[in-house]
């Protein structure tokens, strides 16, 4: 348990929060991710000579339909948690590594994060009504990590095709296909909520996508 304790210690961000009050600094790491799940496999397609399709094919017709391997990869992971934000010091401390951040605001009701389906329709990943603006001179009471980011998902996927050429010469002729549903997978939203005493026009915005966009790409290796 110390081994865990101690590795989440050093890969979180090395600013406080709250200097006053250290309590209120407990919270999630930044890192955190509270599902995560992958899975890959592969399939030798039933193409060819002595298979359960085109057994009877012979020839040049075996060799282009036989030898074909399809493997795919899913990757599906909720967001990493993060922390609004104002966009000055409101507290009066004087430490200007770590902005303040805000108030829950008691009047809100709704969803706080709205989620990408939402960020698609009203342009905000969460809804800045649900901050307030501390009076000068006080701490917000939002803690660390309280909003959780973007899930991802990703499917790669490969078709490869061994091509014997002499008895310890082969080549191997593969299409590789990477985010191939084309998934828009987001960045963190923007983070600052108030800009003075009015909220920010960007809280919430996202302006970046994760990497990478469709691409599909093919490779020819020698194996000897």
């Amino acid at each position: 348990a110390s081994g865990l304790l101690s590795g989440g210690h050093q890969n979180e961000a090395g600013s406080i929060l709250h200097l006053v009050d250290l309590r209120r600094n407990k919270g999630v790491s930044s890192y955190n991710q509270k599902h995560q799940f992958s899975t890959n496999f592969l399939y030798e397609l039933p193409f060819g000579k002595g298979r359960a399709f085109g057994s009877g094919a012979s020839g040049w017709v075996d060799k282009l339909i036989s030898d074909w391997q399809w493997n795919g990869v899913l990757s599906v992971r909720s967001g990493y948690p993060f922390l609004p934000l104002l966009g000055a010091g409101r507290s009066g401390n004087g430490e200007t590594r770590q902005p303040d951040v805000p108030n829950w605001n008691p009047n809100f009701k709704g969803n706080v994060v709205l989620g990408t389906a939402e960020f698609k329709k009203t342009g905000h990943f969460f809804d800045p009504n649900a901050f307030s603006l501390p009076l000068a001179g006080t701490f917000g009471n939002v803690g660390r990590g309280a909003l959780t980011g973007p899930a991802y998902v990703g499917v790669n996927t490969s078709f490869q095709k061994l091509i014997p050429l002499k008895e310890r010469l082969n080549m191997k002729f593969r299409v590789e296909g990477f985010n191939i549903l084309n998934h828009a997978n987001f960045r963190f939203p923007q983070i600052i909520v108030f800009q003075g005493s009015s909220f920010a026009g960007s809280a919430g915005v996202i302006n970046e996508t994760l990497p990478p966009e469709r691409q599909i790409q093919f490779a020819l290796r020698l194996e000897f």
